[in-house]
C-alpha cells in the first residue's frame, strides 16, 4: 500500500511494480537512490512515448470545435455573448475588489452568508420531507 502511494505520488499518477521501488531500509520514503534514477527515467519515456499516441486525440477536439463552430449560423451573437461574459465577469471583479476594500464590510458580509447557509441547511437540508409525504 506504501510502496502504491509513493510510486503514484512520484510520478504524478503512473504506477510502479515493486521492482522499481527503492528499497525501504535503504532510503527515507521522500528519497531516491541515485541506482534507481535511471530505471525511473527510462520508465518515465516510455510512459511519454506511449502517452505521444494519445495527442491524435486532440487534434480530434480540434476539428470537433472547427465542426461546430461552422454549424453556428448567427457567429456575430455568440461572439457578442461571450465578450458580454467577459466584460461581466470583470466588472464583477472590480466590484467585488472595491467592497473587499471597505474595512468592516467583508466580514459583515462574510457573517450575512453564514446565517444564510446555516438556514438554507436547516430549512432545507436537515429536516426536508419526502416528496411522498405531505401534510
Amino acid at each position: 500500500m506504501a510502496a502504491t502511494a509513493y510510486s503514484v505520488a512520484l510520478l504524478g499518477g503512473a504506477r510502479l511494480p515493486a521492482a522499481f521501488l527503492p528499497r525501504r531500509s535503504s532510503v527515507c520514503h521522500h528519497q531516491l537512490r541515485l541506482q534507481d534514477a535511471p530505471r525511473l527515467i527510462s520508465l518515465h519515456r516510455a510512459r511519454a512515448a506511449s502517452e505521444d499516441t494519445s495527442a491524435s486525440g486532440g487534434d480530434e477536439l480540434i476539428e470537433d470545435l472547427k465542426a461546430k463552430w461552422d454549424a453556428v449560423e448567427d457567429k456575430p451573437t455568440v461572439l457578442l455573448y461571450g465578450g458580454g461574459a467577459v466584460v461581466a465577469l470583470w466588472l464583477t471583479s472590480v466590484v467585488v475588489g472595491a467592497i473587499n476594500a471597505v474595512p468592516l464590510l467583508p466580514k459583515i458580509l462574510e457573517l450575512v452568508g453564514l446565517g444564510y447557509t446555516g438556514w438554507f441547511v436547516y430549512r432545507y437540508l436537515l429536516f426536508k420531507e419526502r416528496a411522498g409525504r405531505r401534510h
